[in-house]
């Protein structure tokens, strides 16, 4: 019977194991987690979310802490519109992130890095080419574009000497999508190396409405997009995710012609992950029923998350000055909702703030526990432990599982020595 180990990933003169990794913000895709992936063959992914805060945490820096005292005195106030990102903070930050990465790399996986649209940063446009710029000036090889049409990204680093060197894909939820990008993209003579094709069960922010998502299943968008890409003679890669769970699922895509699938939610249990360990048995101990899609992100997207979550209701004062990641014309829906809250809120007790959350703060302090619908499967996947905890694997022995189990029955690692 086939196995995933079967296959390669090729994009260009590249060739990759089938496994891409997908961007978990902020910093649940660790340093770690992508070099003990890129050392197994695989392609995995940094998120340059927050990369102010993690170069701090990382390296010691101060983006987050000088930010704030450049913006103390506009705390309290609602109109965050003078609060820009300076390109000092932005690119210093991405690049310690990633050549860090590159630096580190061994085997013959690739390291790109997922890119979000919807950071906005109060400067949309002009901060995003800086990421960008940033992203391939540190020698990464790969970007992802995420979260968004992208449908002037890549004509903000047209003029980057790593344009055409390094791999360019997008992720995609349907056909519609893909075509308003390569149309773009045409005109630039500079067609996406992949294309990832994200499914309605994926984690995270979804291409979906929060009432419809379960009226679309990835094996149909993947085999559309395939369709459109043939019709017009474009041979991209095509790689699905969203609910791939078991080596027997990733086989059924690579025979229905796909070149890797990408894969996100076995992961953030895995040692190398940036979650808490505690926040790891949470995930485990998930059922099918504690998982919901809600419209908590101020991006505007819906989200998949795990009910209950620390980030799921709150009152928390906006971190704009430290973080602001989210703003868009000095604001964002928490900010508006906090505030008009605050306004009307009398006596001493807290109140919440409901229907939306601060994501910014709340990734950062990875409050926000985003998941792929399949998270309650993730118990079937590994041992229980003498004291009734679940047994926390590492990137390899997830890895292992995906590329060499024939059948929807997990290779679990053996259990650890007493």
């Amino acid at each position: 019977m086939a196995k995933l180990n079967d296959y390669r990933l090729k994009l260009g003169n590249d060739e990759y194991s089938p496994i891409m990794l997908g961007g978990m913000g902020m910093d649940i895709s660790t340093t770690e987690m992508v070099l003990a992936a890129v050392k197994l063959g695989g392609i995995a992914h940094l998120s340059d979310a927050l990369a102010t805060f993690v170069s701090d945490k990382r390296f010691g820096t101060s983006f987050t802490k000088d930010r704030l005292h450049r913006f103390k005195d506009s705390v309290d106030n609602q109109d965050k519109s003078h609060e820009i990102f300076t390109e000092g903070e932005i690119r210093g930050s991405v690049m310690n992130v990633i050549k860090d990465a590159m630096d580190r790399k061994e085997g013959t996986g690739g390291i790109f890095v997922n890119c979000m649209e919807k950071l906005h940063m109060n400067n949309a446009k002009a901060t995003l080419k800086i990421r960008l710029d940033a992203i391939l000036d540190s020698g990464i090889d790969g970007i992802t574009l995420s979260a968004g049409l992208h449908l002037g990204s890549l004509a903000l680093i047209k003029d980057n000497p790593r344009f055409r060197e390094a791999k360019i894909g997008i992720i995609v939820s349907s056909v519609r999508a893909l075509k308003l990008f390569l149309i773009r993209a045409k005109k630039l003579d500079r067609l996406p190396d992949f294309i990832v094709v994200e499914g309605p069960l994926a984690g995270g922010h979804l291409g979906f409405k929060v009432d419809d998502w379960m009226n679309y299943d990835l094996k149909t968008i993947t085999l559309e997009v395939m369709a459109f890409l043939k019709e017009g003679g474009n041979d991209i890669p095509v790689i699905p995710a969203g609910g791939i769970f078991t080596g027997r699922d990733a086989v059924d895509f690579m025979e229905m012609g796909a070149a890797a699938v990408q894969v996100a939610t076995r992961f953030i249990i895995t040692e190398e992950a940036g979650f808490r360990d505690t926040t790891k048995q949470v995930f485990f101990n998930a059922k099918e029923e504690d998982i919901e899609v809600n419209h908590l992100s101020p991006t505007g997207y819906p989200m998949r998350m795990l009910k209950g979550g620390p980030c799921t209701s709150t009152g928390i004062k906006p971190n704009c000055e430290y973080l602001g990641y989210i703003l868009d014309n000095g604001s964002c829906s928490y900010l508006r909702a906090y505030h008009e809250q605050l306004a009307t809120h009398t006596g001493p007790e807290k109140f919440k703030v409901e229907g939306v959350t601060c994501l910014c703060t709340y990734m950062k302090t990875y409050g926000t526990w985003t998941c792929g619908h399949l998270t309650y499967r993730l118990k079937d996947t590994t041992n229980i432990l003498p004291d009734g905890s679940f047994q926390v694997l590492t990137v390899a022995d997830v890895f292992n599982d995906y590329l060499n189990s024939e059948t929807h029955e997990h290779i679990k690692p053996p259990l650890p020595k007493v």
